[in-house]
């Protein structure tokens, strides 16, 4: 029996969300190999004479055609249930439809969200109120585990670090002793952190002179360390915790979200705050241009290698390599944005608190020839988008495909933008494993980092560049500041709420990390502004945070990441784990993995050593 159970389970297996067994009833155990995110359900077929098709759909797969699950034919023996046992996925909850399989016609249909290893039983059976009406119940017959318990203790954790690196938090309180004394001490730690004067605090205003060149802001360098560290995390795996994955197509604002664009924000910023030093130290614009230009092409070339990991065996093929990558997006959004602020650079207008014909949206109205070309670049994008005719597929369609659309267009992922890739680059050259394909059974190869998409991160990094912007135009005029990054938070988030009507599918632009749609763009960078203005009085105005521990990785950006691409699967970086199905243990490796490209980078830091390219 276990024979012929252990042939059936590897036959059946390879669904890539559910895992199938089938067997006959037996009194004892049954056996199935459940992963992570995944529980038992026996489903108990008890109607007389009827053979059950149960089909499966999850919650998150919008406008989805239901997958068979398992086939459940009548046991032929009064009184005795057919059973078939099943691992059903946990991320989400799971939509189960029965149906007779002779007649074709719907038994019963039920929502419910499975918890992880747990055990549940669905009884199907004739109802007791004596009509010829089907009962489908749901009973638990083993408790779920909460693996999100460990999540839990690790930000309480991380949060209690936080207060403690709040300048020493010692520090923090002597401030309010002596408050010279500890600005003093401030300022010779952090290299003169105060670009601008507290909220309201004149007398520190008169009392600090700052230096004839302009200091680093910690700011940018820690909410860079921050998207870069949370990035090296959910890349070595996150925990193996769904929530730190790409959602499949349209999806809520997930961690990973958050973190790609944030790093694409703060580049932008980090453009206009360098090249503006650079220039007002006297390099010339054609100088600056090769730099830039360069720049652009490593970052393109080193990206190439990292997203074509064979590059350790040899030469590699031309007819397999991917050329979109997240480097190679970097690299295009950097050239374009860098070269358009140069072009257009002006000399930083002193700050003018004291006259009455300074501009109050000088950050915008002296950048008018940027932002004229920003908009025409999001009309091709939109025109490209909703406009161009993709053979077999609807015009304007933004969908997964697949399965998705009720099966409708299987070939049509991504639309315009997938298309544009599949003519431009081919279809060897992009990514081939889309996280669509695991709700929506998609199978054409889609690319994240594609082409059209490419247009939104530049336009993502040149809202970054308005933020820098904004802390220079404005230095020493904290209170502004502040305003302007609120104002810019609360305007993008209208957007984003006007073109996705808050909903995740039914805006008119949905937000969609596949396509960098532009309410996805508008959306994070809400969130980015939103970092900012917390980020930037806590650390460079009132000094109350160093930035310790994130500020030492995003001063050494570019090692960072492409070290824990290339050592990823190397120890310390990553071990055999005695279960790989244990979210504990996986947490523990990437934890450790992460902490210690953090160790890398502070030594980095107190040595000196920065790599630039």
């Amino acid at each position: 029996f276990k024979g012929w159970a252990n042939h059936c389970r590897a036959l059946l297996t390879g669904h890539p969300v559910i895992s199938r067994a089938v067997g006959l009833w037996n009194h004892t155990n049954w056996h199935v190999d459940l992963k992570m995110d995944q529980a038992l359900l026996l489903i108990h077929n008890e109607l007389r004479g009827t053979n059950l098709t149960v089909f499966w759909n999850s919650e998150r797969c919008y406008h989805c055609l239901f997958q068979v699950l398992v086939n459940v034919s009548w046991s032929g023996k009064p009184g005795k249930p057919s059973i078939a046992a099943v691992a059903v996925s946990t991320q989400h909850g799971s939509l189960l439809q029965l149906n007779d399989t002779l007649e074709e016609k719907e038994v019963c249909r039920l929502e419910y969200k499975f918890g992880e290893f747990g055990n549940y039983s669905l009884l199907v059976k004739q109802a007791h109120n004596g009509d010829n009406e089907t009962a489908c119940d749901i009973v638990v017959n083993k408790n779920p585990i909460d693996s999100n318990l460990r999540m839990y203790m690790l930000f309480v954790e991380f949060f209690f670090l936080f207060i403690y690196s709040l300048d020493d938090f010692h520090n923090w309180i002597s401030k309010a002793i002596n408050s010279r004394e500890t600005d003093r001490l401030i300022n010779s730690e952090l290299g003169s952190p105060s670009r601008a004067g507290s909220i309201g605090g004149d007398a520190q205003l008169e009392a600090w002179h700052p230096p004839a060149a302009s200091p680093r802001l910690r700011c940018v360098d820690t909410f860079r360390g921050i998207a870069l560290i949370l990035m090296v995390f959910v890349n070595y795996g996150g925990g193996r915790y769904w929530y730190f994955k790409h959602s499949s197509w349209n999806g809520k604002i997930f961690f990973l979200k958050v973190v790609l664009l944030a790093f694409v924000f703060i580049m932008g910023s980090s453009v206009f705050l360098s090249m503006t030093s650079v220039l007002q130290r006297g390099c010339s614009k054609f100088k600056l241009l090769g730099k830039i230009a360069w720049r652009s092409f490593l970052l393109i070339c080193i990206g190439v290698v990292i997203v074509n990991p064979n590059y350790c065996l040899g030469p590699l093929s031309w007819d397999k390599v991917r050329i979109p990558g997240v480097l190679q997006r970097l690299g295009v959004t950097y050239f374009v944005v860098a070269v358009l602020e140069l072009i257009f650079a002006k000399p930083v207008p002193e700050s003018c608190a004291s006259e009455r014909g300074c501009f109050s949206l000088r950050d915008i109205i002296f950048s008018w020839p940027q932002w004229l070309f920003i908009l025409m670049l999001e009309s091709i994008w939109l025109g490209l988008t909703f406009f161009l005719p993709v053979p077999g597929c609807p015009t304007g369609y933004l969908g997964p495909g697949g399965i998705g659309d009720w099966g409708k267009y299987p070939n049509c992922t991504g639309g315009a933008a997938g298309y544009i890739d599949r003519l431009l680059l081919g279809d060897d050259h992009i990514y081939q494993h889309p996280s669509s394909a695991v709700l929506y059974h998609t199978e054409v190869a889609y690319d994240p980092e594609g082409i059209l998409g490419t247009i939104n991160s530049i336009v993502m990094a040149f809202l970054g560049i308005q933020a820098g912007k904004i802390l220079l135009y404005y230095k020493d005029q904290t209170k502004d500041i502040l305003i302007r990054f609120t104002a810019w938070c609360c305007f993008l988030g209208l957007i984003s709420v006007a073109l996705t009507k808050v909903s995740e599918n039914e805006g008119f632009i949905p937000i969609n990390k596949n396509l960098w749609s532009i309410s996805y763009v508008t959306t994070l960078s809400s969130f980015a502004f939103f970092i900012l203005l917390i980020l930037y009085p806590i650390v460079d105005v009132k000094g109350l945070w160093t930035g310790t521990p994130f500020f030492y990785p995003g001063m050494n950006s570019i090692l960072v990441y492409v070290g824990h691409e290339v050592f990823e699967n190397y120890f310390p970086f990553q071990w055999k784990l005695q279960d790989n199905q244990s979210h504990k243990e996986h947490l523990t490796q990437n934890i450790v993995a992460t902490a210690i490209w953090v160790l890398i980078a502070y030594v980095l830091y107190k040595k000196k050593v920065f790599w630039k390219i």
